[in-house]
């Protein structure tokens, strides 16, 4: 999902917040874990070699949801 330039920040955080749920919403088994390994492949500088390495980010354990 790509948003023009001229999109207002608030705009924009409200689109990108409402992607995540309805994200979150498509995952099934073990939700909480395959999110956080998203928000860790999303996050971490260059490329990701292993899930042992995901899961070590610090993006990828923030503490309980809320929601």
């Amino acid at each position: 999902m790509s948003l023009p330039v001229d999109v207002p920040g608030s705009e924009a955080l409200g689109l990108l917040s409402r992607f995540r749920v309805e994200f979150y919403e498509c995952l099934c088994a073990r939700a909480d874990a395959l999110f956080e390994l998203t928000d860790a492949v999303l996050c971490t500088d260059g490329p990701v070699k292993t899930l042992v390495e995901l899961s070590l980010a610090a993006e990828h354990r923030r503490g309980p949801r809320s929601g």
